[in-house]
């Protein structure tokens, strides 16, 4: 949610060009980032949950290690890109180069510690994290506003001073784990391996899947496009913001079950979870359709009026009803053990989405034409995830939907209860 209101402060107080290029830089940074997160984080919690506490500690210390050799691979490959900086005239890539590696060498402790605490199950320490990070931008934000220096320079450090800052807190409350490197083992370090490159495989797929929109259109059709779509990814975020919530959750569930080869149990949690989020999110959509144009005014303020911004957003929440399934079908092919069929599944919707979307700007001459690309990319997405789960879980629709129902009753039932509770009070 901080993370929202940033966004809408930086669209009123900065040019859509220069936001366009803030936004190619995060969409840039997180593609790079997914290599060390797609390689490490489902690795790290499928194996490190519910493990014996001398095994947990060697799989930490070795996920540290690879932490550290990803990052300095990325530190050692950006190096020749700043002799190339005068050669450059996109704006976009030219604060990709000059921003990525501090941002990244800044930004590895933050995940550690995610991780770790998500395998935990420390979820409060996690969202302690998230606020402080978010907050202490924010504020940075506000500041550069109030004394008129906010620049795009300005923005990118502080974006690394907020980063320090969270990094200086995770290792005052010891929730990094960073002492657990020299625990690390060659057998670990080959596990976490092995199993990582299908997975890494399978995020950065995912992430060029969500990232492919904003690439195509900065070269087609200019950084001032991204400021517009980018508010309906933004609203898009803000629905996703429970349900990542509740993958973090369901992930730590599903490992646990796996790693003590609860095969029943891993059936239970991922229709519970499917099938509830999926009945939820429908009002959620209904709403999305009729207050886009609110939204988008809260969002990006008036000058993002009348762009074709809040009719990208009702497209997206055409496809938002597959989102649910499609993203526990995907978690739960990791943790059983066949990232390979995760990273297939997500190879086609990238292809698709990628052929979809110069297809529509060649016919549509905008960014509709990406919008609607979307659409097909995620029902064919979950058809093809939904059989691929099917070969090792015993499932179907009707049986989702069953649970995803009483589960749903019970959630409003206990919200009730304690909405009750605390009128009585």
């Amino acid at each position: 949610m901080l993370n929202i209101i940033t966004t809408s402060i930086l669209y009123r107080h900065m040019a859509k060009e220069e936001i366009g290029v803030w936004f190619f830089f995060q969409t840039t940074f997180i593609l790079i980032d997914t290599f060390r997160t797609g390689f490490l984080q489902t690795a790290f919690v499928k194996f490190y949950a519910g493990a014996q506490p001398e095994r947990a500690e060697n799989i930490l210390g070795s996920t540290w290690y690879l932490g550290l050799l990803i990052t300095g691979i990325v530190f050692l490959i950006n190096i020749p890109a700043f002799f190339l900086l005068n050669y450059i005239d996109n704006l976009g890539i030219i604060e990709v180069i000059k921003w990525t590696t501090i941002t990244f060498v800044s930004t590895l402790p933050i995940v550690m510690a995610t991780w770790l605490l998500q395998a935990q199950a420390r979820y409060a320490e996690i969202l302690y994290i998230r606020a402080v990070n978010q907050a202490s931008f924010i504020i940075f934000v506000i500041t550069l506003i109030l004394s008129k220096h906010i620049t795009l320079n300005m923005v990118f450090i502080t974006n690394v001073l907020s980063c320090l800052l969270t990094c200086i807190v995770i290792f005052s409350c010891r929730w990094s784990g960073f002492k657990s490197v020299t625990k690390q083992t060659r057998g670990s370090v080959k596990e976490l391996f092995h199993f990582g490159k299908f997975s890494v495989g399978t995020s950065i797929s995912a992430n060029l899947l969500r990232s492919s929109d904003t690439f195509i259109i900065n070269f087609t059709l200019g950084p001032g496009a991204i400021a517009i779509y980018n508010i309906s990814q933004t609203l898009t975020n803000l629905i996703d913001i429970p349900l990542r919530s509740f993958v973090t959750t369901g992930m730590t569930s599903l490992a646990a079950a796996q790693n003590n080869n609860k095969k029943e149990e891993v059936e239970y949690i991922f229709k519970k979870y499917a099938g509830a989020l999926t009945i939820i999110f429908i009002p959620v959509i209904i709403g999305g359709f009729i207050f886009a144009d609110v939204a988008v005014s809260l969002i990006g303020g008036g000058k993002y009026v009348g762009t074709p911004a809040a009719n990208i957003f009702r497209i997206f929440m055409i496809f938002a009803f597959f989102i649910p399934l499609d993203r526990f079908i995907g978690v739960t092919l990791d943790v059983i053990h066949k990232p390979k069929y995760n990273f297939y599944k997500v190879l086609i919707m990238l292809a698709i989405n990628v052929v979809g979307d110069f297809a529509g700007i060649y016919f549509m001459h905008s960014i509709y034409g990406v919008g609607i690309a979307s659409i097909p990319t995620f029902v064919f997405g979950t058809v093809i995830g939904y059989f691929s789960l099917k070969r090792f879980l015993n499932f179907d629709l009707t049986s989702i939907f069953k649970l995803g129902y009483t589960e749903t009753r019970i959630l409003i039932q206990t919200v009730r209860n304690k909405l009750g509770r605390t009128r009585e009070i």
